[in-house]
């Protein structure tokens, strides 16, 4: 791994651990055994190491959303983009962990308003299509809910679960969760 690129990785993991302002460059020369003169001259300032940092997942995630949106989410379209969704988020669990968790402490941001656009996307797309509530609701509580488990487990405390484990759980649950169900009318006689 480059200097480049293990500057990358200990900042994301600094800004996931310490938080993006409880970060400084100086702590991440530290952990790298570099002076921070060499931090500086792999990246500008510690908000390119954020956009860094940052840029595979939002460029993944990007590349979900538009094949989401030139495709009719049909059952295996659906699944399709269940597996992707699930996928990136595996593939970048730090860099959603510090967008969840810190979201406040980066606006105004690029990076990061880039990261809410995206967000903002799959929200519009979803609340396009001709689904009932129940099932725009279900597309929310699935995705923001899966995003935010993985999230809150990255706690130095605990264990992982092995990768396949968590990747196949995930796309179970998020299955069931938007595979409609029928709901039974309320019967007011009752």
């Amino acid at each position: 791994m480059s200097t480049h690129d293990e500057l990358r990785a200990i900042a994301l993991a600094e800004f996931a651990s310490g938080g993006y302002l409880g970060t400084s460059l100086q702590r991440i020369a530290e952990v790298a055994g570099v002076s921070k003169s060499s931090v500086l001259y792999h990246y500008a300032s510690k908000e390119a190491l954020l956009e860094a940092g940052l840029r595979p997942a939002i460029d993944s995630f990007t590349a979900i959303l538009a094949r989401m949106e030139t495709t009719v989410m049909t059952v295996d379209g659906r699944a399709a983009f269940i597996a992707d969704f699930v996928d990136c988020l595996l593939s970048f669990r730090l860099e959603i962990h510090i967008f969840i968790n810190q979201s406040r402490a980066l606006i105004d941001i690029p990076i990061a308003d880039e990261a809410t656009a995206i967000i903002e996307r799959i929200a519009t797309y979803f609340m396009a299509q001709e689904f009932t509530l129940e099932d725009k609701m279900r597309f929310g509580v699935a995705l923001g809910g899966a995003a935010y488990t993985l999230a809150s487990r990255l706690g130095p405390e605990e264990t992982e679960e092995p990768v396949e484990e968590l990747r196949v759980a995930l796309i179970s649950i998020m299955s069931e969760l938007l595979d409609p169900v029928p709901v039974r009318p309320l019967d007011l006689a009752e």
